[in-house]
């Protein structure tokens, strides 16, 4: 399993970005996808997360209401939607992907870095 995160970049507090994770190497029925989210030198932390098959969805307290997440059956890819962005959302993006059965995840992306600027 290969993930492949982008669309990170530098934007001013506000704004909004969309983030992609294309997924290749299986499919991923039963599985759940997600979002971790790394601030300089801060712990990763979650953010966002979708069941691939029903789409159902979570979210952090802190990105509730602005951020979105989904998935594109057809292109095997995750999304992550990020509106009204804030200073505190700067960090490095990882996608993930695991077993939902398993609880854990498995597969991770090599990260995209997202800069809000005051």
């Amino acid at each position: 399993v290969q993930l492949q995160a982008s669309g990170g970049g530098l934007v001013q507090a506000g704004g909004s970005l969309r983030l992609s994770c294309a997924a290749s190497g299986r499919t991923f029925s039963g599985y759940i996808l997600a979002w971790f989210r790394q601030p300089p030198g801060k712990e990763r932390a979650f953010a966002a997360a979708i069941r691939w098959d029903s789409g159902r969805t979570s979210y952090a307290d802190s990105v509730k209401g602005r951020f979105t997440i989904s998935r594109d059956y057809a292109k095997n890819t995750l999304y992550l939607q990020m509106n009204n962005l804030e200073p505190e959302d700067t960090a490095t993006y990882y996608c993930a992907a695991g077993v939902y059965a398993a609880g854990s995840y498995n597969y991770w992306g090599q990260g995209t870095l997202v800069t809000v600027s005051s």
